[in-house]
C-alpha cells in the first residue's frame, strides 16, 4: 500500500497544531503528491436549510502544487467537476478549480463547459457573505456573470490535515537550456523504461502572468506527466503533462480577473516547454513557447 502521512494540521481557525508548515514546504520540494482532509457539517456547509449535525469527512487530490519563494505551498484540484453531496453533480458543467494554501486560504475558479455565450463583466465583482453560513469568509469576488467567475475565501472547517505521498525521486534537473545541475538522463531514461511514473516540477511557468516578469514572484509547478517518449540518437527524453492549472504567482496565491488560465505541457530535457493554454473565459486555445528550467522525478 503506498504511504501517505500527514505533515501539517490545522485546526478550526487554521492554527498549525501538529507537524509542520517547513515539513510541508520540504516535502512539496521533493515532489511529494499532495491530498488534504478537511471535515464539516452537513447542515452547516452543503444544506443550511437542514438541522443535520452529520460531520462529514473530505479528502481531496491536489494534483497541481506550487512551491513559491522555495517556502510557501499551494495545492489545486486539477480535474473536478461540481459535487453536490450527496447524490452526484451539481449544477451546470464545469471544472471546479478549487485552491487551498498552507494557511488554510482557499479560493475556486469555475470555468463553464457547456458552451453558453455569458456577457458579465470583467473585473472586481460585488459580493455579499451568506447569512446562512457563518463559517464561509468570502475575501473578494472576480468576473461574476462571465464564463469564467473566481472567488477567494475561507471557510472555517473543523480542521485541516495535509498530507502527502513523498515517494518520488529526483532524477535530473537542468537549467533552460538543458545543461545538467544534478542527476542524469541515463537515471531519467533508465526509470521510465521500467515503467516508472514521470512527474516534472517546472521553475517560472507563471511569470508571464504577472505582466512584468521580472516582477513575478519565483514559483514552480509540479505535476504529473501521462505520456512519454525518448529520442534514442539525440539522447532527448519528452513528456505531455497532465492538466496543469496556471496562477500569478503571489503569497498567498490567490486567483483574479485574468490571472489565471488552464492547459497542457510538453516539456523536453533540453528546456524547450510548449504550452496549450486554454482561455477559460472563450474557452479557445492557444499555444506558447518557453525555455524553463525542469526537475524530474520518478516514482
Amino acid at each position: 500500500m503506498t504511504k501517505w502521512r500527514c505533515v501539517l494540521k490545522l485546526n478550526s481557525t487554521r492554527k498549525p497544531v501538529a507537524g509542520s508548515i517547513k515539513a510541508l514546504s520540504d516535502a512539496i520540494r521533493r515532489g511529494a503528491d499532495l491530498r488534504i482532509l478537511t471535515g464539516f457539517i452537513h447542515g452547516e456547509h452543503i444544506d443550511p436549510d437542514s438541522d443535520s449535525t452529520e460531520i462529514i469527512r473530505e479528502v481531496s487530490e491536489f494534483a497541481v502544487t506550487y512551491l513559491l519563494k522555495d517556502y510557501w505551498v499551494a495545492g489545486m484540484m486539477s480535474l473536478r467537476q461540481p459535487i453536490s453531496l450527496p447524490t452526484g453533480f451539481g449544477g451546470v458543467s464545469s471544472m471546479s478549480f478549487f485552491m487551498y494554501n498552507q494557511n488554510g486560504q482557499q479560493a475556486i475558479a469555475r470555468p463553464y463547459l457547456d458552451g453558453v455565450s455569458r456577457k458579465g463583466i470583467m473585473g472586481d465583482s460585488p459580493f455579499e457573505q451568506p447569512p446562512d453560513m457563518p463559517k464561509y469568509h468570502i475575501i473578494n469576488n472576480w468576473d461574476e456573470g462571465t464564463n469564467a467567475p473566481s472567488q477567494n475565501f475561507i471557510y472555517d472547517f473543523e480542521a485541516f490535515r495535509y498530507i502527502v505521498n513523498d515517494s518520488w525521486q529526483e532524477a535530473l534537473s537542468h537549467d533552460a537550456r538543458g545543461n545538467i545541475r544534478s542527476g542524469s538522463l541515463k537515471d531519467l531514461t533508465d526509470a521510465f523504461s521500467e515503467g516508472c511514473d514521470v512527474k516534472i516540477g517546472v521553475s517560472g511557468l507563471c511569470n508571464d502572468l504577472t505582466g512584468s516578469t521580472s516582477e513575478a514572484v519565483d514559483n514552480e509547478v509540479f505535476v504529473k506527466t501521462g505520456w512519454t517518449y525518448y529520442y534514442t540518437d539525440q539522447k532527448l527524453f519528452m513528456v505531455g503533462s497532465h492538466p496543469v492549472i496556471r496562477c500569478k504567482p503571489g503569497i498567498p496565491l490567490q486567483y483574479e480577473s485574468r490571472g489565471w488560465d488552464f492547459g497542457w505541457l510538453f516539456v523536453r530535457s533540453d528546456g524547450h516547454v510548449v504550452y496549450r493554454r486554454c482561455d477559460p473565459y472563450s474557452l479557445k486555445f492557444s499555444d506558447s513557447e518557453y525555455r524553463l528550467p525542469i526537475r524530474w522525478f520518478v516514482r
